[in-house]
């Protein structure tokens, strides 16, 4: 019996890893929609929410599979209350990537220097996103804490988008609406960057019972 639950634990880990890709995707797909002011790209990112919405249904399902059909010991309990968790943050990460794609789109943005820093944001949540799956995968707790850490990155850039837009809005020549809509791509990334910190508080919880946090 105890067999058969590890198996099963293996395949939610591998599900939970395809998630994790499919967010990458999201995040990577939009980013690069947004640094070539490609609207067509920008439309595939909805679809790939979708995706990631629907595996969010599908983990779920086999969590709560195996709380009713097993007898989990507490640790077994952390690992998938967790993994509930998570698959709700990166959920959340799939919608906020096509958000960000719905403003490229609507805004028809052109792809200019002025994202380079949005896109080093979008790098790193990606690194986080990752990290984060792999910390969980192999229940690394370094690797979490790391993750956790790396978010000053991210909260660095969204600061000197911040500051960009600034001295963009003092310029009478500047489009108004378009620092507003990239102020507000960085936003979402920087709170993509959140969830990504929340997954990884969740594995650290996983694995010791204990929880730094969260952030919304």
């Amino acid at each position: 019996m105890r067999t058969k639950f590890d198996e099963q634990l293996d395949n939610l880990n591998k599900e939970l890893t395809i998630m994790g890709a499919m967010c990458e995707e999201a995040i990577a797909t939009a980013a690069k929609a947004l640094r070539e002011g490609n609207v067509v790209l920008a439309s595939e990112v909805p679809a790939i929410s979708e995706d990631i919405a629907k595996k969010e249904r599908d983990i779920e399902g086999m969590c709560l599979k195996l709380l009713l059909r097993q007898q989990p010991v507490a640790r077994d309990l952390r690992t998938i209350s967790a993994a509930l968790k998570m698959i709700t943050d990166m959920e959340r990460i799939g919608v906020q990537s096509a958000d960000i794609a719905e403003i490229i789109t609507v805004a028809n943005l052109k792809g200019t220097d002025d994202v380079l820093a949005i896109n080093d944001m979008a790098e790193a949540a990606i690194h986080m996103v990752t990290e984060s799956i792999d910390a969980f995968v192999k229940k690394d707790v370094e690797r979490a804490d790391r993750v956790i850490e790396y978010d000053d990155i991210v909260d660095g850039g969204f600061d000197k988008v911040k500051n960009t837009l600034i001295e963009m809005f003092s310029k009478p020549e500047t489009d108004g609406e378009y620092a507003i809509d990239l102020l507000m791509i960085a936003k979402y990334f920087e709170r993509i960057g959140d969830h990504a910190v929340n997954i990884a508080e969740w594995v650290m919880f996983s694995l010791t019972g204990q929880r730094r946090g969260g952030s919304e």
